[in-house]
Parts: structure tokens; C-alpha cells; sequence
């Protein structure tokens, strides 16, 4: 009787899922450029050929670009995919922002708690380093690079929780969020002791996960969007408040129709 064969894999599919890991994990994120071929091939002990056969499997995968000029690069796709369709709509539809920071304190939330259980040291040093840049950036009065460093922030812990999904959710939503978020600061820095209580939430995320806490570190997650969201909120409330009592004065001094 014919013998089942031992099925082997190719050479090129194991240096593709070896690939497609690190991307899945954040080793390789969009926009990193693969080192050269030379030093990858040598890297996984395979020659060039094998090497190109599995970049192009990815690259037809959508997960890998060569670009005109040299170098093959990482594609946004796995995040595209989710935050494309939902930036035309947040345009369109400002209510949609309340369940993106209701749906941001559950990711969140969830993050900080297994980043608690889960950081190795490599991923503690990594938000350690977020956090000291978040920190200098409240001494400074530029919100591109505050809001830009809060999202860093945000984005090591999802990549610390070890889970691929919230690791790439993560990014897709706060990526989603970037202008929003810039514009929540600005509103924010109109707002006595703002700042200040902003900058102790982020330290009780950072510490909480640093203690290995993982419900002081959920806790103080979801506390912090909390705060943001009424804060927000307040803001808002505020300012339809302004607006409607300039329109009033306003039509105070229109001339009368009557006579």
C-alpha cells in the first residue's frame, strides 16, 4: 500500500510566515522598510531566490510594497482596512465620535490590563520611553507633537497586551483619531488644571503596568477616557451655550421690522 507522504514546507512559505509574524506582532510596522536581501537571506539561512519567492507571496498578499527607487516596504492594509471607511464617516457624521471613545475606553481598558499581566522587559523600557517624551511634551506648548506622543504612549501598551488584534485595532483607531485627538487637546488646554490632571492619569496608566496591577491599569484607563469624554462634553455644552448667547445679542440690537 502507497504511504502517506510527510507533506514539507517550502522554504519560502516558512520565510514568508516568519515575515507575516513579525508584522502581525508590530516587529515590522507600516511604512518599515525591509533590510536588504542580502542580509535578511542570511538572516533566515536561505538563498536570494527563496528569499524574493516568499517577499513576493506577501507583497501579493497586499502586506508588503516594492517601491520605484529600491526597497520593499510594510503596507497599511491590515489597518486600512478597518479605519478608511470609518474616516469618511466621522466627517460626516460628528455623533460617531461619543462610541469612538466609548468603544477607545474598552480597547483601552483592556490593553492596560493585559499589558499589566503580559509586558516583558523589552515592552516596560519601550513605555517607559513613551511616557518620559508624553511627559516633556506638557511643558510645551505644541499640540502636533503632544498628540503625536500620547498616541506613541497609547500604542506601546496596545503592542504590550500580546494580543495581534487589540495590537493593530489599536493603531488603526488611534491613527483614526490623530486630528481628533489634536482637537480634544486643544479644547482640553482651555480648561483650568486640564493639563495637569492629563498628565497624573497618564502616570497611574504607566505606573499601574509598571506595578504589574492589571485592574489598577484597566482602572486607570478607563478613568482617563472618562475624563475626556465628559470633559469634552462639558466643553461643548460650553460653547453651544457662547454661541447662543451671542445670537441673542446679537438680535437684540437687529432695527425693528415693526412699527
Amino acid at each position: 500500500m502507497p504511504q502517506n507522504k510527510v507533506q514539507v514546507p517550502r522554504i519560502s512559505d516558512a520565510v514568508a510566515a516568519s515575515l507575516e509574524r513579525r508584522v502581525l506582532e508590530g516587529s515590522l510596522k507600516p511604512g518599515d522598510r525591509l533590510p536588504p536581501e542580502r542580509e535578511l537571506a542570511l538572516e533566515f539561512g536561505v538563498s536570494r531566490p527563496s528569499l524574493r519567492e516568499a517577499i513576493q507571496k506577501l507583497a501579493s498578499k497586499g502586506m508588503l510594497q516594492s517601491r520605484q527607487g529600491g526597497g520593499t516596504y510594510v503596507t497599511d492594509r491590515l489597518e486600512s482596512t478597518f479605519s478608511d471607511p470609518w474616516r469618511d464617516m466621522i466627517g460626516s457624521h460628528p455623533n460617531l465620535h461619543e462610541d469612538l471613545l466609548e468603544f477607545r475606553r474598552m480597547l483601552e481598558g483592556q490593553a492596560a490590563e493585559w499589558a499589566a499581566e503580559r509586558a516583558t522587559e523589552a515592552d516596560l523600557q519601550r513605555i517607559d520611553q513613551s511616557f518620559e517624551t508624553l511627559k516633556d511634551t506638557f511643558d510645551a506648548d505644541d499640540l502636533e507633537r503632544r498628540s503625536s506622543a500620547d498616541i506613541a504612549f497609547h500604542q506601546a501598551i496596545g503592542e504590550a497586551s500580546h494580543n495581534a488584534l487589540i495590537g493593530h485595532l489599536s493603531s488603526a483607531l488611534l491613527r483614526l483619531m490623530h486630528d481628533n485627538i489634536r482637537l480634544n487637546l486643544g479644547e482640553l488646554q482651555g480648561i483650568p488644571a486640564a493639563g495637569s490632571l492629563l498628565k497624573s492619569q497618564h502616570a497611574a496608566i504607566h505606573d499601574a503596568i509598571r506595578d504589574r496591577k492589571p485592574q489598577a491599569a484597566r482602572s486607570a484607563a478607563e478613568t482617563h477616557i472618562d475624563f475626556v469624554r465628559e470633559t469634552l462634553a462639558q466643553s461643548l455644552r460650553s460653547a453651544a451655550r457662547r454661541e447662543t448667547a451671542a445670537r441673542r445679542l446679537n438680535t437684540d440690537f437687529l432695527p425693528s421690522t415693526t412699527s
